[in-house]
């Protein structure tokens, strides 16, 4: 993804790792399971890979139990229920707008320019779409079910890879596919369950549960969802009247120099077990970079050395985060051994 918050860069990188920052849904089973035709979980696979993704619209659940910090802006990452409203248009074309207590932030894609506005400090962030420079929470929530079908492609070949039945999910009959690692991978987590629609194959929820806890770590999903065409207007931002715009590469410090992106990101393992290895924005000097109001990962996490340096480790149920004292980030849904022998690499 490129340049990154300074949290951004430990706890995003971690979700990415553990689930492809996908829809995660609450469990099957709250309505009867509709009849399907058998299919196999090869051609259940191959199918979602392969759908066409069209414009629809919906609301989804965000039931977060995985530990993390508060994170200004993005109160989804904390843990509660939430909800989110998700448009999209296709072509790249997309709407996001992810609701906090005390106002809300947008994110709105038209295909050419891709836009995150807050309403609490009505401030605006402009980047090309596609730029990876642009904001880090832009990438992959304007299609949610992208990012699900993103973990399948992951996961798949790593995994015993199952059909379990059916479900009903925002009044559409889904089949329940669903991915365990195999015995050789060093993960924390137990399995992922996508539900799919029978009729489109996409992804419309995903269910992440870590090893030894019955309850699912993180549950996102469609509580409403409609396909057809969407108004075009939904993809167009015109910043409100007393908005700060700034565009993305553009990101200055109060005394008029310029942030240094990060290093690059590179990835140790496969599957389950990968390893996101990256480096902290830096600022001219090498000042690590914090927004203001966001937490002090080094303040939450524990002490931790080895041959690699030494950082403060943070765990949740379904991922492992080390920040070194010298500002590299090493994220996944591993133990803690699988990411010190990653950045001893």
């Amino acid at each position: 993804m490129g340049r990154r918050s300074w949290v951004g860069a430990g706890l995003g990188a971690t979700l990415v790792a553990a689930v492809g920052v996908g829809l995660v849904v609450a469990p099957a089973g709250a309505a009867a399971a509709p009849p399907l035709p058998p299919v196999s979980p090869e051609d259940l696979v191959s199918s979602v890979m392969t759908a066409q993704r069209g414009p629809f619209a919906g609301e989804v659940e965000v039931d977060n139990a995985l530990g993390l910090p508060a994170v200004p802006g993005v109160p989804q990452l904390a843990n509660g229920t939430s909800t989110i409203r998700v448009w999209s248009g296709g072509e790249d074309r997309g709407r996001v707008a992810i609701p906090s207590p005390d106002g809300e932030r947008t994110l709105v894609s038209d295909g050419t320019t891709r836009w995150a506005y807050d309403s609490r400090d009505r401030t605006a962030t402009r980047s090309p779409a596609g730029d990876q420079q642009g904001p880090p929470e832009g990438h992959g929530q304007q299609d949610p079910t992208a990012a699900a079908t993103q973990a399948i492609a992951t996961l798949r070949q790593t995994s015993t890879v199952a059909v379990d039945g059916t479900a009903e999910v925002a009044g559409r009959a889904a089949y329940q596919l669903v991915l365990t690692p195999q015995p050789t991978e060093r993960t924390l987590l137990r399995e992922v369950r996508v539900a799919v629609d029978a009729e489109t194959r996409l992804p419309l929820q995903l269910t992440v549960l870590a090893q030894g806890a019955a309850e699912p770590a993180l549950q996102v999903g469609f509580s409403e969802l409609t396909y057809g065409p969407q108004d075009p207007a939904l993809f167009t931002f015109t910043p409100p009247p007393g908005t700060t715009v700034r565009d993305a590469q553009d990101r200055q410090r109060p005394d008029g120099q310029q942030d240094r992106p990060g290093g690059e990101r590179r990835t140790v393992g496969h599957g389950w077990d990968t390893v996101v290895v990256g480096q902290a924005p830096a600022r001219e000097g090498g000042e690590q970079q914090r927004p203001e109001g966001a937490p002090d990962l080094s303040a939450i996490g524990t002490p931790v050395s080895g041959p690699w340096g030494s950082g403060r480790v943070i765990t949740t149920a379904v991922a492992t985060v080390i920040v070194t004292d010298d500002g590299r980030i090493a994220a996944g849904a591993v133990p803690q051994q699988v990411l010190t022998e990653a950045l001893a690499q």
